[in-house]
């Protein structure tokens, strides 16, 4: 990770680059980016949205984290919340902070990056815990959860439109290190 410093970015000004990581990250063709782009810009009007970039010397981004303190009101909350409620673990979606994106280009996986960009963002963090979503396989990035401290809460959760179904994980902050 020594060539690539975490720090804040302004992702509204970023947006396209960002959704080219994460394009490449999952494999996402250009009618689902420009889905993704109106959504990001959209949470980007939510109080507390906070954004960390992954940057080389030059300024490229390679990996980018973006979360919010948790409302029940959010769409995504509404569609977790009665998966959560099944498990008797909805009482997570209070006091959370939720990771809603966190993408690293595949050229810089395996190198840290993710995992310093999802401690720095949830150790400024002034919610006691930490919710996301991610897809329910065994993955680098569900390891990666694991390792950090988040547990599943519930799955299989459906999304709207999603092929794959997902987990939804929680950890106490600060995570594990």
């Amino acid at each position: 990770m020594e060539d690539v410093a975490i720090e804040p970015i302004d992702l509204a000004a970023r947006v396209d680059e960002a959704l080219a990581v994460q394009a490449v990250a999952f494999g996402l063709g250009a009618e689902e980016v420009a889905i993704r782009r109106q959504i990001v810009l959209r949470h980007l009007c939510f109080p507390g949205v906070r954004a960390l970039g992954a940057l080389t010397p030059d300024g490229r981004l390679t990996g980018f984290v973006y979360g919010m303190p948790n409302s029940r009101t959010h769409w995504w909350s509404t569609v977790v919340e009665p998966y959560l409620r099944r498990t008797g673990t909805d009482e997570w979606l209070d006091d959370s902070f939720t990771i809603t994106e966190l993408h690293v280009h595949p050229d810089f996986q395996g190198r840290g990056i993710g995992r310093a960009l999802i401690t720095t963002i949830t150790d400024g963090a002034e919610e006691p815990r930490s919710i996301l979503s991610a897809i329910d396989t065994e993955s680098r990035a569900r390891r990666l959860y694991r390792a950090l401290g988040y547990t599943d809460l519930a799955r299989p959760v459906h999304f709207p439109s999603a092929a794959s179904p997902y987990a939804v994980m929680g950890a106490p902050l600060p995570l594990v290190r």
